[in-house]
């Protein structure tokens, strides 16, 4: 398989508002040799790290819900998506972006987490890296109410749900969020629950 050759012309900012937006152009070499030039948006959002909380002996996963104006915008009625926990790197490491974002958003202070794999998951147009993982809990973790923290304007429902509940809502569509998809089958794989 064949590496493509390519050179980076020029980079415009677009937007610097929430995150960054660039307008790249750029010169793309052909399988048979001749050299085209394409522009293409890049969006900077930075790289994440989400996690499928689960609970072996009850058989049980805690999922966050909260709006999301995207989806909104996309056909989904109430904005509203079923996730796991999930947060921005910013400059963490991902391990501790997890625990950290796991205690604000469900309000469980766990202690360790395993990586199971990392995903570019809009490849042809944003730059982040996810890395996902997994996290055993129960009760006597909780914490807090968790629902994000209030400077961030987060408003997020926790949600615990017998697994097989969470996994049949895949096919239902009520699951839509690629990340959770991905750990919930990765759970269902791997007999984690």
């Amino acid at each position: 398989m064949r590496n493509p050759e390519f050179k980076i012309k020029k980079t415009e900012i677009l937007s610097d508002d929430w995150y960054l937006l660039n307008k790249v152009t750029f010169d793309y070499q052909k399988k048979d040799g001749n050299w085209i030039t394409q522009k293409r948006e890049v969006y900077d959002r930075g790289n994440g790290a989400g996690i499928l909380l689960y609970n072996k002996a009850q058989k049980t996963v805690v999922l966050t819900r909260q709006f999301r104006l995207p989806t909104y915008y996309n056909g989904n009625p109430t904005g509203m998506m079923i996730e796991v926990c999930a947060g921005l790197l910013d400059q963490d490491h991902p391990e501790e972006c997890i625990i950290r974002e796991t205690e604000e958003e469900t309000g469980y202070r766990i202690k360790s987490v395993q990586k199971i794999m990392e995903a570019f998951m809009t490849p042809g147009a944003v730059t982040e890296t996810l890395h996902l993982f997994i996290g055993e809990y129960d009760a006597s973790m909780k914490v807090s109410e968790g629902g994000g923290l209030e400077h961030e304007q987060e408003e997020i429902e926790v949600i615990e749900w017998p697994f097989d509940k969470a996994y049949d809502m895949i096919a239902t569509g009520e699951i839509r969020d690629a990340k959770t998809i991905m750990l919930l089958q990765y759970a269902k794989i791997n007999n984690l629950v």
